[in-house]
Parts: C-alpha cells; sequence; structure tokens
C-alpha cells in the first residue's frame, strides 16, 4: 500500500491550525495587531532582528551601538504584556515544529546514522 506522503502533509498543516498552540499564537497575534502602539513596537522589534541577522549572515560586524539600541528595544517589547505573550506563544510554536521536524527527519537519521556505523 503507497502512501500519499502529501496528503499527510495536508493532514499535519490542518492538526497544525487545529492545536492550541496555534491558536494560542493566532490570537495574540491579533491582540498586537489591534493595539496600534504594540503592533509598532512590535514591527519595530521584528524590523531590527532581521537587519542584525542579515548582517550576521553577510559577516557583517554588528556595532555596539546597534546591540545597544536591540537591547533596549528588547527590553520594551518584554515590558508589553500583549507582545510579551506573543512572544511566548510563538516560542511554544517554534518548539512544536522543531520537535515535528525531529519526527519528519527520524528515517533519514536512521538510514544515513546507519552508514556511518
Amino acid at each position: 500500500m503507497s502512501v500519499n506522503l502529501y496528503d499527510v502533509a495536508y493532514d499535519l498543516e490542518k492538526a497544525i491550525r487545529e492545536s492550541d498552540e496555534y491558536k494560542t499564537l493566532q490570537q495574540s497575534y491579533n491582540e498586537v495587531n489591534a493595539d496600534p502602539a504594540a503592533k509598532t513596537l512590535f514591527e519595530s522589534f521584528r524590523d531590527v532582528q532581521m537587519q542584525l541577522q542579515q548582517k550576521q549572515m553577510m559577516g557583517e560586524e554588528i556595532s555596539q551601538e546597534e546591540v545597544e539600541s536591540a537591547q533596549q528595544l528588547v527590553g520594551q517589547v518584554q515590558q508589553h504584556p500583549s507582545i510579551s505573550k506573543l512572544m511566548e506563544a510563538e516560542q511554544r510554536m517554534s518548539m512544536l515544529i522543531g520537535e515535528l521536524n525531529k519526527i519528519i527527519m527520524k528515517p533519514l537519521e536512521e538510514l544515513y546514522g546507519s552508514m556511518q556505523q
């Protein structure tokens, strides 16, 4: 019996959308977007985060001023209840996706792991 992996993947997508973790993330995201001040602060945080990651990936040095500015922004974000809640929900969702990825990759790890022995 052949398994259609795409059907299984779409079932997994549906399960993720119905999960408590996703629903909490969605609700937290909507709360942040409903508050203009929170939305602006969160978008600023994401922009700075992306800029620093891009610099890092390109091998560019991040200045002390950029680090201090980012740290200040992180402090503001962490003090904002709805953004903090969103970031916690993002972290839980990321952990879930990481665990699912480990399960999905297990057959390949076993295959290639056994070749090294």
